[in-house]
């Protein structure tokens, strides 16, 4: 039997996965930012601030921000006085991001066009490495980690944001109900695909748990690992350092 990894709630071979995850991403790219805000109701905003005031960006640091897509971690970076590589596996995201660089006057980002999993960076590149909502969708995460292991340079730094599964009581059903229920119509409504933002939530059940991802995160070879929860576990900041 063929390899089965996780779409959503659907088991599809990993090329599948690779092609329906990029589907999403071409089909959401346009419509990507205004939709986190209508969402999280714009506190998406506020946990990427958080982010970044954890990775500690330092002027002159070389930073990958991979699955960075449309520029909201890169942007942040970029402005503490990081050197920051942005890198998606889809070139409609990086597009996007593109476009909002130039309108920002922003021309010292470099746009990369990677594969989490393989990586075209050289070892002991980089001193951070960033990735916000994005490894979730990644086809095998270990992979992922284990090449952001290899690109950092020894003392350096990674960080990722993702969603989790909250624990607080009652509010974890209320975010059920309003995940499950109402983002697919509001992603019918604003982007006009309720599909792609059926699997972006479904895709947030499948995630490992955050003591799970953590321990993922140390069999990569991370060390001082730490996870930081935001409203309960809702999402998360997972942190490692190559030492």
């Amino acid at each position: 039997m063929s390899e089965q990894v996780s779409f959503g709630y659907e088991n599809v071979t990993p090329e599948e996965k690779v092609q329906r995850v990029g589907a999403v991403f071409s089909s959401v790219a346009k419509k990507y930012d205004v939709m986190n805000d209508a969402m999280s109701a714009g506190m998406h905003r506020l946990w990427k601030d958080k982010f970044v005031r954890r990775v500690k960006p330092q002027p002159g640091e070389q930073i990958l921000d991979m699955a960075g897509g449309t520029g909201d971690i890169a942007f942040r970076l970029a402005a503490r006085g990081a050197t920051v590589t942005v890198s998606d596996i889809n070139q409609d995201m990086l597009d996007v991001g593109i476009e909002r660089a130039m309108d920002k006057g922003l021309d010292s980002l470099v746009w990369s066009r990677q594969n989490a999993e393989e990586l075209s960076f050289p070892s002991r590149f980089f001193d951070a490495y960033t990735i916000a909502f994005g490894i979730r969708n990644v086809t095998h995460i270990d992979k992922a980690l284990t090449e952001a292991y290899r690109v950092l340079k020894h003392g350096g730094r990674f960080f990722c944001l993702e969603f989790s599964t909250t624990e607080w009581p009652g509010f974890k059903e209320v975010y059920d109900f309003y995940s499950h229920q109402l983002v697919p119509r509001i992603g019918q409504a604003i982007a006009g695909d309720a599909d792609s933002y059926r699997y972006l939530i479904e895709s947030i059940r499948r995630f490992p748990p955050m003591p799970e991802f953590e321990q993922m995160i140390r069999d990569a070879g991370f060390t001082r690992t730490r996870v930081e929860p935001i409203l309960g576990g809702l999402v998360a900041i997972h942190s490692g350092w190559k030492v």
